[in-house]
């Protein structure tokens, strides 16, 4: 199941972010973006859009997005095996399933830029 919040957002704008989308451009063939989510909350409605849109600017294939809906109690397919207690939940992974970073909703930065300078610090 795929998350509507996760369509990118046709406003937002790629070249405010450009060193956001640079980071995620030059990793995009090598990083998995695990993303938890729902449809219904308000918080992903918020975030996860410009996150799709910073996505596709960048040129992440889709088959390194996985879409993970969650219900209203926060179950859903890996919840427990992630540890995911709040959504949106991004976990990003390199191709042998080991966690680079994640991102959870309480961060101060929007999930794109924030995702971008830790992938700049764990992949330098």
């Amino acid at each position: 199941m795929s998350l509507e919040t996760m369509n990118p957002n046709p406003t937002w704008d790629a070249a405010s972010y450009e060193d956001a989308v640079d980071t995620l451009e030059e990793h995009n063939d090598e990083l998995v973006y695990k993303v938890w989510g729902g449809d219904w909350c308000k918080d992903c409605r918020a975030l996860l859009p410009d996150f799709g849109a910073a996505l596709d600017a960048a040129e992440v294939p889709e088959d390194r997005i996985e879409e993970i809906a969650v219900d209203e109690d926060k179950q859903g397919p890996g919840v427990d095996e992630y540890g995911v207690e709040y959504i949106p939940t991004i976990v990003v992974e390199n191709d042998d399933g080991e966690e680079i970073t994640r991102f959870v909703e309480e961060e101060d930065l929007p999930p794109a830029i924030w995702l971008a300078q830790r992938l700049e610090d764990e992949l330098a």
